[in-house]
C-alpha cells in the first residue's frame, strides 16, 4: 500500500497551490524521483510546466507533458491528465479532482489542496477512500 500525504493550504490561489507543488517537485527530483504529476487537464498541464521552468531563479526540473508516448529520457518528471505510465508511478502528486487510477500500485501519493470548498470536499472523498483502504494518512496543513 502506498504512503499518502495530504497537504492543505490555507490559501485559494492556484498559484500558491502550484508553487508549493514546484518546490514539492524539484525536492523528489533531487532526491531522483522522477514522479508523475496529475491534473485534471490540458491548460492545467501548461500552466504547471510554464511554472516548472520559472519559479525559482537557478532551478532545474527536466520535465515534459505526457501525451500517452513514452519519453525517451526517463531521468524527468512528467506532467498529465491521464494514469502515470509505467516507470512513473512510483510518487504520484496529485493536484487532479480525482483518485489517481492504479494509486495502490504506487509507493507514495501526495495530495495537495488549496483551502478552495470545491477542491476540498473532492479532496475529503479521496482521503476517505484512502482510510477505508486501511491507508495511514499524513496531512500536513501549510
Amino acid at each position: 500500500m502506498p504512503e499518502v500525504t495530504f497537504y492543505v493550504l490555507g490559501t485559494e490561489s492556484l498559484y500558491e497551490r502550484y508553487f508549493f507543488a514546484c518546490r514539492l517537485i524539484e525536492k523528489a527530483y533531487r532526491n531522483n524521483q522522477f514522479c508523475y504529476v496529475l491534473l485534471d487537464s490540458p491548460e492545467q498541464c501548461q500552466r504547471l510546466d510554464d511554472m516548472l521552468w520559472t519559479f525559482r531563479a537557478g532551478s532545474f526540473i527536466p520535465h515534459q507533458i505526457f501525451t500517452d508516448t513514452l519519453p525517451e529520457v526517463t531521468s524527468q518528471v512528467l506532467l498529465g491528465t491521464v494514469n502515470a505510465p509505467e516507470g512513473w508511478q512510483n510518487v504520484v502528486f496529485n493536484l487532479s479532482s480525482q483518485l489517481p487510477q492504479r494509486w495502490q500500485q504506487t509507493t507514495r501519493v501526495l495530495e495537495i489542496l488549496d483551502n478552495n470548498e470545491t477542491k476540498k470536499i473532492a479532496g475529503r472523498q479521496r482521503y476517505r477512500t484512502y482510510q477505508q483502504a486501511g491507508i495511514e494518512i499524513v496531512t500536513h496543513k501549510i
